[in-house]
């Protein structure tokens, strides 16, 4: 167990590794799917050891479908693993041993399972004062604390569903956005209690939670209500706050998103595409006369720019310092040139044992992408070698592994 804080301030002359702000920090997940993985993965990235607590059969995430079909490498880099059966006394007093060496217990079961498993921060605090145990839940107590959440359930019932879909058809986001964030919040509530402990001597529990995460992400259109008194539309009906700002369906039926957002914009944008009549309408000449004109302007702009092909609309914009994007599937970005010139991929094992490139963390450590120091482990695949130092002998390995309390290698 790390009795010291991390310190930052490594000297230059030290590893890689050892540079990295978490160095020196062990975490031990009890997780599965997104959100608690996620908390484990940036702690790991930053250079935490973080031990991946799994069933012998591991984690059932790694054997997810569809949509779910890259969970597991996306959110396990970096970390080690122990295949445990806790549902065996000798399982859990193995959890147990290991936790109390942690400086980080992370776990995102359903309430209640970790204190049937003697897991908890209840039963671990006396074995280690100074752990640092994060929870992440659908829900911070309270009255919904036992519903179980997911990530759609809660972007439904905070708001974001309304906000995303047309007026009458609520959408999730096209993304596990709450799962991810929730995850990140449970790191910074990790990343807080450990400075706090550096300050106290003593460590403290963290919760995180779907739905309080979703309910911040809706905090500006909660927030416009309170200043303005008027609802916020959904996405696609709102009134925008700038004259242009719009997809466009442009030559060969392209899309293109394109953007107009200051008066010195306005002016660059008519300059580029020989609009001088409308640079010289006084109808025009704030960017709120434009909202004001959109009914009238945008069907105008439409049919001047349709004949453009996306990529002739892209140069000019960008030759002009104006905003646009085109309109990129995930899959295109494995071949997005600034993210491969930019050092933003990582190379990941795959569950098949082929390699991929995979996005790293976005931001920069003395110009570097934190990186992949582990690839993605099998399930187990560190077991005896923790085990061990757990004060674990040979035969008594052998022994739990024959009765299949514990697997791996």
């Amino acid at each position: 167990m790390n009795t010291a804080p991390p310190d930052p301030r490594a000297g230059a002359g030290a590893s890689p590794e050892a540079r990295l702000p978490y160095a020196g920090v062990r975490v031990v997940e009890f997780t599965h799917m997104v959100m608690g993985p996620t908390c484990g993965l940036l702690l790991a990235d930053l250079g935490a050891e973080v031990i991946k607590v799994e069933p012998i059969e591991g984690d059932g995430t790694r054997r997810l479908l569809g949509s779910g079909a890259g969970f597991f490498p996306a959110f396990n880099r970096n970390k080690k693993s122990i295949a445990l059966d806790l549902k065996q006394p000798e399982g859990r007093e193995a959890a147990r041993r290991l936790a109390a060496t942690a400086d980080v217990v992370s776990e995102n079961f359903k309430p209640g399972t970790m204190a049937r498993l003697g897991l908890d921060y209840a039963s671990l605090r006396p074995l280690n004062p100074r752990l640092v145990y994060v929870s992440h839940k659908g829900f911070l107590p309270g009255p919904y604390e036992d519903r179980t959440a997911l990530d759609e359930v809660v972007q439904m019932m905070g708001g974001l569903a309304y906000m995303t879909g047309r007026p009458g058809d609520p959408l999730r986001a096209g993304a596990s956005v709450n799962d991810i964030m929730g995850g990140m919040f449970g790191a910074i509530g990790a990343m807080a209690a450990l400075r706090r402990r550096a300050q106290t001597g003593e460590g403290c529990e963290v919760q995180a939670a779907l739905f309080e995460n979703n309910v911040f992400l809706v905090t500006q259109h909660m927030m416009q209500f309170a200043a303005t008194g008027r609802a916020a539309d959904p996405m696609p009906a709102r009134i925008s706050a700038w004259g242009v700002y719009d997809v466009f369906t442009v030559k060969d039926g392209a899309q293109i998103f394109l953007a107009v957002v200051s008066d010195r914009q306005w002016a660059a944008f008519c300059q580029a595409f020989a609009l001088a009549d409308l640079a010289a309408d006084p109808r025009l000449a704030t960017n709120n006369d434009r909202v004001r004109a959109r009914e009238w302007l945008l069907p105008r702009l439409r049919g001047h720019l349709a004949g453009y092909a996306a990529d002739e609309l892209a140069a000019a914009f960008e030759a002009h310092e104006l905003p646009f994007a085109p309109i990129a599937r995930p899959q295109d970005l494995f071949d997005d040139p600034h993210l491969n010139a930019s050092g933003g991929f990582g190379q990941v094992r795959m569950n098949d044992g082929h390699l991929s490139k995979v996005p790293l963390l976005p931001f920069t450590l003395d110009g570097a992408r934190p990186g992949i120091r582990l690839q993605p482990p099998a399930a187990g695949e560190h077991g005896d070698a923790l085990l061990r130092e757990l004060g674990y002998g040979e035969a008594e390995i052998a022994g739990l592994k024959a009765r299949g309390i514990a697997g791996g290698g």
